[in-house]
């Protein structure tokens, strides 16, 4: 058989192989999230996710398109932003959702509590939502609220990017804190773990999808020449995973105990 017989079988394969790359990098990303989805909407408790994953994910998201008005990269890379803050969005409705649906059943008991003035006294304080203290950002009551957070983000950097498309540096440290932004993602819950000498209450099973989600994108990263950024801040993201995971096994097999932690701690994967 001639060399160039099998050309009509090669050519479509290939092709079939990077749409399935494509595909598994726009879509693949948001995977690890329906397992979560759906373990909320059935238990009707989101304790176990924490809605500052949705802030960064939306922060670095909204960052790398616009990163992309001043240096065109790959579509698929694009679309995968795109889908990402959708999922996003959807994840923080059902977060707020439940979180408010089980916080205002507190409220009722103190309401009925505070009849008495030495009740009153006692009650804790009510939290404020809308308002501007850095203690509740990010825990509001309404999804709304939180639409309108990232309408004003996206409408401020958008227009500092218009005003300096034309400066390559600054296109370069956009699309740089888009990606570092995101590898930047497991710290928190890296630090809450080793705060807590505990992985209880997080998903293992997202921690392994992250992680071989995180490898594969850095690999289409290297071979597709994505920007040097991507692939750099994917390497680190990957080592972050690893890192994670290996607080699973050290506190699995070698369980210390817990230490006390605030309300509202500093956890970006999980709560």
């Amino acid at each position: 058989m001639e060399p160039g017989g099998l050309e009509w079988l090669l050519v479509p394969m290939q092709q079939l192989v990077s749409w399935g790359a494509a595909g598994a990098m726009v879509f693949g990303g948001v995977v690890p999230y329906i397992p979560q989805y759906r373990d909320i909407r059935r238990t009707q408790n989101a304790e176990g996710f924490s809605t500052y994953v949705c802030l960064v994910l939306l922060v670095a998201n909204i960052l790398r398109i616009l990163f992309w008005f001043g240096r065109h990269f790959e579509s698929p890379l694009l679309w995968q932003s795109i889908i990402m803050i959708i999922t996003m969005l959807l994840m923080l409705k059902l977060c707020t959702e439940v979180r408010v649906s089980n916080e205002l059943n507190v409220k009722r008991r103190s309401f009925a509590a505070a009849d008495s003035k030495d009740e009153e006294i006692k009650a804790p304080p009510k939290r404020s939502y809308l308002d501007f203290d850095l203690n509740y950002f990010w825990h509001w009551s309404k999804f709304t609220d939180y639409v309108q957070c990232v309408l004003t983000f996206t409408g401020v950097t958008g227009y500092i990017t218009y005003l300096w498309l034309d400066s390559s540096l600054f296109v370069e440290t956009l699309g740089f804190l888009a990606v570092f932004t995101e590898a930047m993602l497991g710290i928190p819950q890296l630090y809450r773990n080793y705060q807590n000498r505990s992985t209880e209450g997080m998903s293992i099973k997202m921690v392994l999808m992250w992680t071989s989600g995180d490898t594969f994108k850095t690999v289409y990263f290297i071979l597709n020449q994505a920007p040097f950024q991507f692939s750099i801040c994917g390497l680190l993201q990957v080592f972050v995973d690893i890192a994670i995971l290996l607080q699973v096994y050290l506190y699995s097999h070698y369980p210390q105990k817990p230490v006390s932690h605030t309300a509202h701690p500093a956890s970006t994967k999980a709560l």
